[in-house]
Formats: C-alpha cells, structure tokens, sequence
C-alpha cells in the first residue's frame, strides 16, 4: 500500500510516532526491505557506503532492548527539563512529548521490527570534521527510510537514549556487533501506523533559524 503523497507532503508529515504505531499489525520482510532500498540512495561520504543495518525480530531479543531503553529512559525523563519562556511551542508541548515518550519507553517490546541504523567506525575522540562526516553518512540515510515508511503507511520515532551510559555497548554484545569497529546511531521501531492524517508539527519560525551572512 502506498499513500501516493506528494514529496511536500511526505517531508512536512512525516513525524516520530510513538502512540500511533500498531504493535499487534505484522511487517513484512520485503516491505521493510523495499524502504531500505529507498535510503541507501541517500548521500554517504566519498561512497564509501559504509552504512550497516540491524533489523531484529526476536522477542527475546527486542525485550533486551527495550529494557536497556528503559533503564536509561529513567534516568532521562529524571533530568531536569529545557525551560522555554512564555508562549514557547516547544514548552507548550513539552508534556504530550514526555507522555508520548514514556508510552513508547513502555511498550518497545512490542514493535513489530526495531532497527539499529550503524556507521563503520567509532566517532568519540575524532575531531569535529570528521566526526561530522561520519554521521552525515549515515543520518540522511536513515531520514530517508523514515520517509519511505510514511509513504507506504508505516512510522518510527528517532530515539538515541539505548545509547545512553553501557548501552550501546550493551546492544552490541546482544546482537554481535562489533563495538570496537562500528557505531550505533539509535533505536527505531518499525510498525504499521493507526491511521495515516499526520499533519505538520509546530517549529519555531524560519526568522527565528536562520542567518544570513553573519550570525
């Protein structure tokens, strides 16, 4: 099933879904890999393509990573929250954000497919360019197959947090990878979504982002 969206549309609705993602809808192999084919169009650094990708069924497999989200989402959502002045969207929305989060923290287990999106080497005493050059790799790649799930019905939500503390390196040894060699760049669930109405998100205005010739 395909939404026939057009590419303004697909790029302004295209959102991280967590209390809309259908956990009992089963995902097909093929369809996931036909997305995949879709993002490794996606620039990589001097085509080296030196991307990897982890898709993981198993149950047993998806509770141990979502108990390593978990554990380290506790100690996220324990943190003291960004403060936003008056009238600020993005303070507005801070509670549904939090609820919405805790759902998924809650209920990862049970997402059809997670998918761990990795880049060959590791990124942490590099310097800045090429540390940038690592991940531009890789994330384009990922916004990328996002945005061909949403044209065939299907969402995820881009979380970081299983790479929190020994986490990364914990969910390396679950699923072989090699921790020393490769970087992880988080953690998605892949399902169907509970209807397909998304709409735009509410962003700071382009006045408020943008510079032109100085800062």
């Amino acid at each position: 099933m395909k939404l026939n969206l057009s590419a303004d549309e697909v790029l302004t609705t295209t959102r991280s879904v967590r209390k809309r993602l259908d956990f009992d809808r089963p995902v097909g192999r093929e369809i996931v890999e036909e997305c995949l084919d879709l993002a490794l169009q996606a620039p990589s650094g001097s085509n080296r393509q030196t991307w990897h990708w982890m898709f993981v069924t198993d149950p047993a497999k998806k509770q141990a990573l979502a108990d390593i989200y978990a554990k380290n989402f506790a100690l996220y959502a324990s943190a003291p929250a960004p403060e936003y002045a008056a009238g600020d969207s993005r303070g507005e929305r801070m509670g549904s954000v939090r609820n919405s989060a805790q759902y998924l923290a809650d209920n990862f287990h049970r997402t059809p497919i997670l998918m761990i999106p990795c880049i060959e080497g590791r990124f942490e005493n590099l310097p800045t360019a090429a540390q940038a050059g690592g991940w531009g790799s890789l994330l384009p790649a990922v916004w990328s197959f996002m945005l061909a799930l949403r044209e065939r019905g299907m969402g995820s939500a881009w979380t970081t947090i299983h790479l929190m503390n020994d986490g990364e390196k914990q969910a390396a040894e679950l699923l072989g990878i090699p921790y020393d060699k490769v970087t992880q760049g988080g953690l998605f669930p892949i399902a169907y979504t509970q209807g397909t109405d998304f709409k735009l998100a509410q962003r700071l205005p382009v006045s408020e982002v943008s510079h032109w010739e100085t800062w």
